[in-house]
C-alpha cells in the first residue's frame, strides 16, 4: 500500500473533520498556530491560493427538484510539503492567505512528527466555534416568547 493509500485509510474521517475546522479557523488562530512551530518544513505551491466561485444548488422543500440556488464565493489552495505530503484547503470567502495556511495544517497533519500540533490547533478552533454556538443559543434563548392558552370557566 502506497503512503498516500496509508494516509487516506488511518487519517480519512480525522482528516475530513480537521480540513471543516481549518476552514473554519480565523487568519489569528492559523498564523500563531504557524509562528508556534518550531522545525517548519518547507513549503511549495501546488495550487494558488486562488479565488472563485462555485453554485449552490438547492432542493425544493429540502427533498424536492434540486434548483440552482446562487454563486458562492470560495478560496483554495493546495501546497506540498518537502516531505511530500500534499494539503489542501478550501473556505467561503476570499482570503487566500488563510486558505493557504489551511492547505499547510492539511499537509502537516499527515506527518507523524507534526500530527499533535494540528490536533491541538484543531481542538483550539473546535473549542471556539463551540462557545459561539453556546453564546448564539443563548442570546436566542433569551428573545424567546412563550405563548400559552388560558381558559376560563368550564369547558
Amino acid at each position: 500500500m502506497d503512503a498516500s493509500k496509508k494516509h487516506e485509510t488511518l487519517y480519512g474521517a480525522d482528516r475530513k473533520e480537521g480540513m471543516r475546522l481549518l476552514a473554519r479557523a480565523t487568519l489569528a488562530e492559523l498564523s500563531a498556530a504557524w509562528e508556534a512551530i518550531a522545525d517548519k518544513p518547507v513549503v511549495a505551491s501546488v495550487r494558488g491560493p486562488e479565488t472563485g466561485l462555485v453554485m449552490v444548488r438547492g432542493r425544493i422543500g429540502g427533498g424536492g427538484d434540486p434548483f440552482n440556488l446562487g454563486e458562492a464565493t470560495v478560496s483554495r489552495a493546495a501546497v506540498r510539503l518537502s516531505s511530500g505530503e500534499v494539503g489542501h484547503g478550501q473556505l467561503l470567502g476570499t482570503d487566500k492567505e488563510r486558505a493557504r495556511y489551511a492547505a499547510i495544517f492539511d499537509a502537516l497533519f499527515q506527518t507523524d512528527a507534526h500530527r499533535p500540533s494540528v490536533e491541538a490547533l484543531h481542538r483550539l478552533i473546535a473549542a471556539r466555534l463551540e462557545a459561539e454556538d453556546r453564546r448564539k443559543a443563548e442570546e436566542t434563548a433569551a428573545t424567546r416568547v412563550n405563548f400559552f392558552t388560558m381558559v376560563r370557566g368550564e369547558d
